[in-house]
């Protein structure tokens, strides 16, 4: 791949963090960066606010400050931040049996509590009658088959990714402790508050510039290095509940993850819309505990309890093939996924996007691009701009 130099970046990067702009064009110039922004807070002050590239694979339209993206499963930490917010209420905790607000839900029955829930313990991965996803925007239709599923493993015995019914999951228990929405929580205790530009449902009629997904099919050419680890990829046998969980059904990113109706919809396991900035800012309100004025949206003691371990790495993921430490619907830090501090937590999206908070060191990080990455790599866009980060930081 030829470096190219003309590739527009814009916004902000204090001279310490020169490294991490550095980095941000690194992969445009010699990665497969199309579009993308990347945002970083340090003890609350917003140090990196950076964004470039463009928003088509033709190079015509440019990347704004404020185009979003569809964050797939970064989407999972953010609304997990709105659910801290009802633990603060006390209409749900942690250690509640589900049946007790949901008691139609069959895979609930025998005491599988709301952390096992969203720690992805529950054997409701996925579903066995066949759907499309024109019946992911339909609510009812998708509480209905999960009420009736046969779960996948005995509930709470096991752990494998619940890539798109976490969301239905957890919208579901918060419409029975709440009244409202899960995108209705998000917005009023989290969004609205911070005044941060990420949506969950957008609004129909409203006047967002939001990029198109790039799928990982339509990726650039890749990196010699990256080429043989996709290759090593795609020759390794898939986990036995992968295609289930992972093709039932098939979203593609354009098609579908690009679309109106898509946007619109409530899918909390992946359809939110936002940039880099919206969600480091959502993470700099919860990094720094109680210590950054006019940002407390949530309390210390629900953030501790969704940070909980429910699950470690050492435990195979029966869909994603590999482990991962969890909470109750963060990502807990695995492999310096999230910079060097134990304590850190996020989530982390379908081809590359990623956002966290790092108590310890007080970060907070977001990361939203358009390109997909097609299979793993050796380091990947947002590892290589997190590694920098802190480098600026030692």
């Amino acid at each position: 791949m030829q470096p190219n130099p003309n590739i527009p970046i814009q916004g902000r990067c204090a001279p310490v963090f020169a490294e991490v702009e550095r980095a941000f064009r690194y992969n445009f110039e010699h990665d497969i960066e199309v579009g993308a922004s990347f945002c970083a807070y340090v003890g609350g002050e917003r140090v990196v606010d950076l964004w470039g590239g463009h928003k088509d694979r033709e190079g015509i339209s440019e990347w704004q400050q404020n185009t979003l993206v569809n964050l797939y499963s970064t989407t999972k930490g953010l609304t997990c931040i709105a659910l801290a917010a009802l633990l603060d209420d006390g209409v749900l905790e942690v250690g509640m049996q589900v049946r007790e607000l949901w008691p139609e839900l069959q895979a609930a029955q025998d005491g599988l509590s709301l952390g096992q829930m969203l720690s992805h313990q529950g054997g409701l991965a996925g579903l066995s009658d066949a759907i499309t996803t024109a019946d992911l925007y339909n609510w009812p239709k998708m509480i209905g088959l999960l009420e009736h599923q046969e779960p996948l493993w005995a509930p709470g015995t096991n752990v494998g990714y619940h890539a798109m019914t976490w969301g239905y999951l957890l919208g579901e228990m918060v419409r029975r402790a709440s009244g409202q929405t899960l995108a209705q929580v998000f917005a009023e205790r989290v969004v609205q508050p911070l005044q941060a530009d990420v949506h969950l449902a957008v609004p129909s009629g409203a006047e967002l510039d939001i990029s198109p997904l790039i799928g990982p099919n339509h990726a650039r050419d890749l990196p010699a290095a990256s080429a043989k680890a996709v290759a090593a990829d795609e020759g390794s046998e898939p986990p036995p509940l992968s295609a289930m969980v992972m093709t039932n059904p098939v979203v593609r990113p354009y098609q579908d993850a690009s679309s109106e109706v898509w946007r619109q919809a409530e899918i909390a396991a992946a359809n939110g819309q936002g940039n880099a900035r919206s969600v480091a800012t959502l993470y700099a309100a919860v990094a720094m505990g109680d210590e950054r004025p006019g940002t407390k949206i949530v309390s210390q003691a629900s953030l501790e309890a969704l940070c909980t371990p429910q699950v470690s790495a050492s435990q195979t993921d029966l869909v994603l093939g590999y482990g991962l430490n969890r909470g109750s619907g963060f990502i807990l830090n695995t492999n310096a996924q999230y910079g060097p501090n134990p304590a850190a937590f996020g989530h982390s999206g379908a081809g590359g996007s990623i956002g966290f908070a790092d108590p310890t060191a007080q970060v907070a990080v977001g990361y939203a691009m358009n390109q997909m990455q097609p299979g793993a790599v050796e380091t990947t866009r947002a590892a290589r701009l997190i590694s920098a980060l802190y480098d600026c930081l030692s």
